[in-house]
């Protein structure tokens, strides 16, 4: 049976009923959550995180978490609370100095700029790195002004999950970005296709003469087999070709 709590105990408040030597244990058990968090943060990507460092979104979830538990819960003293956002607060400090001062703490803790767009076409070990999907970097373009995967030189995501995005000086043809207005092309509508225009995959967005296509193969680069039109401005909403699955 649990003790009765007593209000407005101020040693209960203040130091708790634990022995002086439970403060350092509070240090090594603030220390062994705060980098075991770290390390999962750095596993799943900073991508989820987006404004914030990974150290700046660790420091939000440690310091929440101390400040709520004292705040609400009687058995914690406010003391054991103070002390783990002390020692938050430092180990943050720390971080940041040697982030500072090493480049190495700086790429082991943030992580570095991965590539997923090199000349209009997707990177597979970028999105693999980064564990994003098509669909949302996809997204991601279009929230950056880009309508043609052509318009790209290059696009890197960069440590704090933010988007990087670099034109050409002058548009190439590309994959459509816009999904509503984007079509397949069937093996009728190759046929079709005369002269050099392109075809660009749908999934990566490599780009290839219709006239070298020998029916619908799949990409060389992702091994996808869906094909569009490729354009250089903005898609055509009057595409005569069926829409995308």
């Amino acid at each position: 049976m649990q003790d009765t709590v007593v209000a407005f105990d101020l040693w209960r408040m203040l130091a708790g009923n634990g022995p002086p030597l439970f403060y350092a244990e509070i240090v090594v058990r603030t220390l062994v959550i705060y980098f075991y968090t770290l390390i999962l943060l750095r596993w799943i990507g900073s991508r989820t995180i987006s404004q914030l460092s990974t150290v700046e979104f660790l420091l939000v979830i440690a310091l929440g978490s101390a400040v709520g538990d004292a705040a609400f819960y009687p058995e914690v003293p406010l003391l054991h609370a103070m002390l783990v956002v002390t020692a938050v607060v430092l180990i943050n400090k720390a971080i940041d100095l040697l982030i500072y001062r090493f480049k190495t703490a700086k790429r082991l803790v943030d992580g570095e700029p991965v590539e997923v767009v090199r000349a209009g076409v997707l990177t597979s070990e970028g999105l693999s790195h980064r564990n994003l999907a098509v669909p949302e970097l996809h997204e991601t373009l279009r929230l950056n002004g880009i309508a043609n995967l052509g318009e790209v030189s290059f696009a890197n995501v960069e440590p704090g999950g933010q988007m990087s995005v670099f034109r050409f000086a002058e548009p190439r043809p590309g994959l459509p970005l816009v999904p509503l207005k984007r079509r397949t092309i069937d093996e009728d509508d190759l046929r079709e296709m005369a002269g050099g225009k392109l075809i660009a995959c749908c999934h990566c967005g490599s780009t290839r003469p219709a006239s070298a296509m020998q029916g619908l193969e799949p990409c060389g680069i992702c091994r996808h087999a869906d094909w569009t039109e490729a354009i250089t401005g903005p898609a055509d909403p009057g595409a005569r070709v069926k829409l995308a699955a």
